[in-house]
């Protein structure tokens, strides 16, 4: 938690359990990588308290570092930088992923969505992007047939500024952005793009073609897919509370 410098323990368990739930739907055993142990700590005036620890395996540290927040905490993106070379070997197999549930495909795609996103607005970053709702935006508009972030939270009827519209995606929805996301960073790369306008270009360029690839292979348009009853957030809560029943 220090490492990664977060204060406050509420914060940082926050964190700790999205990493449960990472490490469950790759096929791990929760208990192994996030054994609980007990520590005592000094209180005001002598006393002591017994309050919750773990003792984290490697890929539990990896999970964690994946699912904080490097805008806030500087050496969480050198964390993540530091883990990245295991990135590969953590992914399910096309033949794992067939086996889950449509829930635990959501849940799955839904992490890589928020780490490659991650990627995603560092490299815009570099490239010069300071309005980052406007890079959003032209990419969105791409895929979603000139659609903004608003317009597609107004359809999927959800409050934008409560509520995110990839919690609201099933599976194939939040594929299609992930194939968007990791394409516009390779290739503002690629063309090392060094402005903004050139940036939110690109990212609308690359959600259109990921789009005409959906029509060309005759896949359902991305505004046209069904909204889940159930949000990512809504998921979650039930994947940890069965983790918390066993």
């Amino acid at each position: 938690m220090l490492a990664l410098e977060y204060s406050k323990w509420e914060h940082f368990a926050k964190v700790i359990n999205k990493a449960k739930v990472s490490c469950k739907l790759s096929g791990f055993n929760v208990d192994e990588h996030f054994p609980l142990k007990g520590k005592t700590i000094i209180m005001p005036k002598g006393a002591t308290k017994e309050v919750i620890d773990y003792k984290l395996s490697r890929y539990a540290c990896y999970l964690i570092v994946q699912n904080a927040n490097p805008a806030r905490h500087k050496t969480v993106a050198l964390g993540q930088t530091y883990f990245a070379v295991q990135t590969r070997k953590m992914e399910l197999t096309e033949k794992e992923y067939t086996k889950l549930s449509e829930d635990e495909k959501r849940l799955y795609t839904r992490i890589n969505v928020t780490n490659k996103n991650k990627y995603l607005f560092d490299t815009a970053k570099n490239a010069g992007v300071e309005n980052f709702g406007k890079f959003n935006d032209y990419g969105y508009r791409g895929l979603y047939n000139g659609e903004t972030a608003k317009m597609i939270a107004k359809r999927k009827g959800i409050d934008p500024n409560k509520e995110e519209i990839l919690d609201y995606m099933g599976s194939t929805e939040l594929a299609a952005n992930l194939f968007r996301i990791t394409q516009t960073e390779e290739v503002l790369k690629n063309k090392k793009v060094n402005n903004e306008e050139d940036a939110c270009i690109t990212h609308h360029d690359v959600g259109q073609a990921v789009r005409q690839t959906i029509k060309r292979i005759g896949g359902t348009m991305p505004e046209k897919l069904p909204t889940p009853e159930k949000s990512i957030k809504e998921l979650e809560k039930e994947e940890l509370k069965k983790l918390q029943t066993k």
